[in-house]
């Protein structure tokens, strides 16, 4: 009896370790989903912005139109969706007889503003895309990302809001050039101040064209490399692989910064200015 109790208790103790070992591998799969699930989304979406850094022009508008649409629709669903007797945001009573073409203007407006899921969802499509292609194209053709480009995309976005959503109907094409207009100096506000608060050192403005280099290509995580190694805008051309190297930069990530350098002319542009 003895000697078969003293052979059980190594089964007992290996199927308590060994419970506790899935307990705490359970745990350990279980520790944080949300992060676990941000660091996945990042991965993609630096994976994606350097996948588009590599296409052509036209192909990397596409897919941030695209996407940006699609993620105005979204918005623009759950607003409608959200707001009260049905999507109706905002009480619009019917439009008087004889009324004045200034008033059936703001008129429209407001209704364009008061639509159901379907019609916010459509509208802010038409926001949303087209400011990312355009801002995707305005990038491309000046080679950074600054105030101009972003008002620019704007007030693509505000004209293009106004004659879908259907508002100003007594004269569409003024009424778009004038929502198109707000748009822009709003935009450009915000894009100014966000730059200043972004950017409270003057040494920043030495990396401002890296910086955006890497934001484009998703690999903004290595700006500290930049500026630990010195690497400022005048380097831009003269960088090399064992440069990058040099500021712990790995393998991947400087291939694209390389091809990025080579295809946007960076090099030549600076030969041309010697």
């Amino acid at each position: 009896m003895e000697g078969a109790k003293q052979k059980r208790r190594p089964l007992t103790v290996m199927a308590s370790s060994s419970s506790s070992q899935v307990a705490a591998a359970r745990g350990m799969g279980m520790a944080n989903p949300l992060a676990e699930w941000s660091d996945r989304f990042r991965s993609l979406e630096t994976g994606l912005r350097a996948w588009l850094a590599k296409q052509p022009t036209h192909v990397e508008a596409a897919v941030s139109t695209t996407l940006g649409a699609v993620q105005g629709a979204a918005l623009g669903g759950l607003m409608g969706t959200l707001a009260p007797d049905g999507g109706a945001a905002l009480p619009v009573p019917p439009p008087p007889l004889g009324a004045d073409p200034k008033a059936l203007a703001s008129l429209k407006q407001a209704q364009a503003l008061a639509g159901g899921p379907l019609v916010q969802a459509r509208n802010f499509a038409v926001m949303t895309g087209a400011n990312a292609g355009i801002s995707c194209v305005m990038r491309r053709i000046r080679g950074v990302e600054d105030v101009q480009g972003s008002m620019a995309a704007a007030f693509g976005s505000g004209a293009l809001f106004s004659i879908v959503s259907g508002t100003g109907t007594s004269n569409p094409v003024a009424n778009a050039i004038t929502t198109g207009v707000a748009f822009a100096v709003f935009q450009g506000g915000f894009f100014m101040i966000g730059q200043k608060f972004s950017q409270p050192k003057s040494e920043d403005t030495y990396y401002s064209r890296g910086r955006s280099m890497l934001q484009s290509l998703g690999l903004q995580n290595y700006e500290k490399n930049f500026k630990k190694g010195l690497l400022t805008d005048q380097t831009l051309p003269l960088l090399t692989d064992s440069a990058l190297r040099d500021v712990k930069i790995p393998p991947g990530p400087r291939l694209l910064i390389l091809d990025h350098i080579k295809r946007s002319g960076i090099a030549d542009k600076a030969i041309l200015r010697s």
